[in-house]
């Protein structure tokens, strides 16, 4: 008896201790997504902004002045303007942080609160700040290469606007075109792959922005098809909202729709106990 009861403490002692999880670190799912996913989210942002109209449209006035000020720099400083589409891509998850809360707080049955949505981003300030610092890093590197690439191609000096349409249009420069657009498209895809989860992730869990960057590229890399088409369907909505109406006033509300979608997007891709 006194050798079983030996035994059993000897096992007891070797098995590792037992740690409770630190906060925010619960348990998460990465959910397998379907195709017909993204319309899902798109459905559902649409009806945040039918939800809150006037506080949704608050929301596009920035997504707006964007396209404006993007407008005026083609047209006076060509060679800045994919430095500053990155700065865009960087800067609209940051502020559709006010559009993330007021689809969270209708998801849960709580009243909107206009003045809550302004300052969600404050008890969280420290994980977004490191986020903001690392696709700084990457948006100047995207602005760098953009120039060092116009800057070869343009060896008698930067082009116009009209001299960059041109040169774009002609089939003599498909190959600077070509790896001009591949360049592009890899650090887009980088900045959408660590924040298109990564943000709300931070406002709904407090997670730390490594984790949360991390795991941001988890669900890229496990539903690579369904969040390429997701980033597609992002990018054409800009595209369509900024050609089909004039000053580009379809941003304004194309904004709100997608800052609602982005984050039932999240929602719909990480799923927690």
């Amino acid at each position: 008896m006194p050798t079983e009861l030996t035994t059993a403490l000897l096992k007891a002692a070797a098995q590792p201790p037992v740690v409770a999880p630190a906060p925010g670190s619960a348990p998460r799912e990465i959910v397998p997504l379907s195709w017909a996913d993204p319309f899902h989210w798109l459905r559902l942002g649409w009806r945040d902004v039918v939800a809150h109209p006037g506080t949704s449209l608050f929301y596009g006035l920035p997504f707006w002045c964007m396209a404006v000020v993007l407008h005026g720099l083609f047209h006076k400083e060509p060679e800045y303007v994919m430095t500053l589409v990155s700065g865009c891509l960087l800067a609209g998850p940051f502020v559709a942080m006010g559009l993330y809360d007021l689809s969270r707080r209708r998801e849960q049955g709580q009243a909107m609160d206009f003045m809550a949505s302004l300052t969600c981003w404050k008890p969280h300030l420290r994980s977004l700040g490191l986020l903001v610092g690392v696709l700084v890093v990457l948006e100047l590197m995207w602005g760098r290469v953009s120039l060092v690439m116009l800057a070869l191609f343009f060896d008698t000096g930067l082009p116009t606007s009209a001299g960059l349409m041109e040169a774009a249009v002609n089939v003599d420069n498909l190959d600077f075109v070509a790896a001009y657009l591949v360049a592009s498209g890899l650090f887009a895809m980088l900045v959408f792959t660590l924040s298109v989860v990564s943000i709300p992730m931070v406002l709904d869990r407090d997670t730390d922005a490594i984790t949360a960057a991390i795991l941001s590229a988890e669900v890229v890399g496990r539903n690579t098809g369904v969040m390429l088409l997701w980033g597609t369907l992002i990018v054409a909505m800009i595209v369509l909202s900024l050609l089909l109406m004039p000053l580009a006033l379809g941003l304004a509300v194309v904004g709100p729709l997608l800052g609602h979608a982005s984050w039932h997007a999240y929602r719909g891709s990480v799923r927690w106990p």
